[in-house]
């Protein structure tokens, strides 16, 4: 359903910037500091309503035709809430601290038959509202669809036209927020003529009580009347199950490895003393295996600048990953709402840029690059642009249809500040210092003028294969997890369980390099030296099943629909895959690289 609305400016919507530099925002749902008297004034904020089944398509409230005050007041937000799409305006509700009201008349309406058939739509498909009092979210559904029978089909719609407000407190400070509809009866929006208005009148009720329970935190979950499902805390058993199938596969790849490689370690060294003792003929001849290349197995690769950037950009989500989950053990980040995550990602991102420049531009200079200052470009650009082209479209997508997900100028221009006086300066810096800080190469091997042609392949070590193989054990490990992940941000769940999901992600890494390290082997073994991207896009390819399982989650774990929610889902999919290849990807060179290194030192040669 598109819902036709001007867009409207924030008077102080530059107030995020101190959020960002705090890292966090302060949200609905965040403990509050606000205390009240008897008969205080308690603001109630009308904020969003879109489908229960599209979490990212939300509308402002006062885009349907409700009760409306004739000037519309905007509360200033964080950069989180924003992000998050949140809209809050003042609304016609007077709720005073403990005061019940019984039945208080909000508005007289009379609507056209086009807005009726607007209410009709929403409530069709199931449209919910989110209000704020106190920072606490309240939520409910905008009407009532009955369907029934099959021969006579019926088809009900009706508007909730009254509301019950139920508010407990402890002391000076409001505890808990709740909206009910149970004993009200909606009021039919059947039967109406075209050229005919529906006259409706809004109540409301309110309702105090007095709780024992001194801090929000302390109320047991699910027992707040939640509006969306929590369903996530119990599923142990299928992160033993996981852990159990990661360790042996761990461990068999750890043993096999270890035993072959030392068996190859102890032939190869023997070969070289006899073949010194001997007849003194070049000791490759009738070698075969990962030996017989040392002399071509640290030549540098083709677009050596590219895999830099790869690296460079890899560690760099690597650390913001890290950073993201460790602030969330700490508890950093409020379960109920995302805009505290959403302002520490920004900033944490910002911040990081300098690794990715550090790390880009110091391994650069060491496989001996030149084109320094283009490969800092390159590096900055790697993800800025997919992202920005990306959010693009989705933006666009969302401002087409009104929706509150697309982002007003100011905050537009707030981000883009931040890149262009955080992020690209940090990465200038980092890769500065990694240029001057960067020591040779120093292979253990000499690399000879002229490579050596490499012998036909069979078909399992072709890069289909191994790319195969290292991206779908990487996933298995992480499956699990991953669908309470993407029901957490593309449904209405509520994670908590942050250090399972550290503990899964220190998984998914050491999965990584073990696949990495023995793939590489076997690469080396049927004398291909050519592992430098090959080890970048084995594990990497983890990105892919992860974008695959994406696609399986949108058709067969989910209910969205509509274009609004498609194009951003897929959008963002297509990144977070992109990601995980990024950070797969520098993992898995790292670790091969150290294990080559390892393995050639260790070689006996002239």
């Amino acid at each position: 359903m598109t819902v036709v609305g001007n867009p409207r400016s924030w008077s102080c919507q530059w107030l995020p910037i101190l959020i960002l530099l705090l890292g966090t925002g302060h949200g609905p749902g965040v403990e509050g500091v606000t205390h009240y008297k008897a008969g205080d004034p308690v603001v109630l904020y009308v904020n969003k309503v879109g489908p229960y089944h599209n979490p990212q398509e939300t509308y402002h409230y006062y885009q349907l035709p409700v009760c409306c005050p004739e000037k519309i007041r905007h509360k200033s937000l964080s950069l989180g809430e924003v992000l998050d799409g949140d809209r809050m305006a003042e609304s016609l509700y007077e709720i005073r601290f403990r005061e019940n009201v019984e039945k208080r008349i909000l508005c007289h309406m009379q609507l056209s038959s086009a807005q009726v058939e607007q209410l009709r739509q929403a409530i069709e498909e199931l449209y919910y509202f989110e209000f704020v009092v106190d920072d606490l979210p309240i939520r409910g559904f905008v009407g009532y669809m009955e369907e029934s029978g099959f021969l006579p089909h019926s088809h009900k719609i009706g508007l909730w036209t009254h509301l019950d407000f139920h508010l407990e407190f402890h002391g000076d400070r409001i505890i808990f927020a709740n909206v009910s509809v149970r004993d009200v009866k909606p009021h039919s929006l059947d039967g109406l003529r075209p050229d005919e208005f529906l006259g409706l009148t809004h109540t409301y009720s309110v309702r105090w009580s007095e709780t024992s329970v001194e801090r929000r935190s302390d109320r047991r979950r699910g027992d707040d009347g939640g509006f969306f499902p929590r369903t996530l805390e119990i599923h142990w058993l299928s992160i033993i199950n996981s852990m159990v199938l990661v360790f042996l596969l761990v461990g068999f790849v750890a043993v096999i490895l270890m035993r072959v490689l030392r068996n190859d370690l102890a032939r190869y060294n023997l070969d070289e003393e006899t073949t010194s003792a001997g007849s003194g003929d070049d000791f490759d001849q009738g070698d075969n295996g990962w030996k017989i290349i040392h002399t071509d197995v640290f030549r540098f690769p083709p677009y050596r600048g590219l895999l830099c950037a790869v690296l460079g950009v890899g560690a760099q989500f690597l650390a913001l990953g890290t950073g993201i989950i460790v602030m969330a053990l700490l508890g950093m980040f409020n379960v109920h709402r995302h805009g505290a995550i959403n302002s520490a990602a920004i900033l944490l991102y910002a911040l990081t840029c300098c690794i990715s420049g550090y790390v880009s531009s110091h391994f650069y200079r060491q496989i001996g690059g030149e084109r320094w200052v283009w490969n800092i470009i390159l590096t900055t650009s790697l993800f800025s642009v997919p992202f920005f082209l990306t959010w693009s479209v989705v933006n666009s997508v969302h401002w087409a249809n009104g929706s509150t997900q697309a982002l007003p100028a100011t905050t537009i221009l707030l981000l883009l500040t931040v890149w262009l006086l955080v992020g690209f300066p940090l990465t200038v810096i980092g890769g500065i210092f990694g240029k001057n800080n960067a020591s040779p190469f120093d292979a253990p091997c000499r690399t000879k003028n002229i490579a050596r042609e490499i012998p036909p392949q069979p078909w399992y070590k072709s890069t289909v294969i191994h790319m195969t193989v290292g991206g779908f054990l990487p996933f298995s490990a992480i499956s699990v997890e991953l669908y309470y992940i993407f029901a957490t941000v593309w449904g209405r769940e509520q994670y908590t369980l942050y250090g399972i999901l550290f503990f899964v992600f220190a998984i998914l890494l050491s999965v990584g390099a073990c696949i990495s390290i023995a793939l590489t082997y076997f690469q080396l073994s049927g004398e291909d030296y050519r592992w430098w991207w090959r080890s970048v896009l084995s594990v990497g390819s983890t990105g892919l099943f992860i974008f695959l399982y994406s696609v399986f989650y949108y058709a067969r774990r989910s209910n969205m629909s509509g274009a609004v929610q498609t194009v951003e889902f897929f959008g963002y999919s297509l990144l977070t895959g992109y990601v995980f290849f990024l950070m797969l990807g520098t993992i898995s060179f790292f670790s091969s690289l150290k294990f080559i290194r390892y393995i050639y030192v260790n070689l006996k040669m002239d």
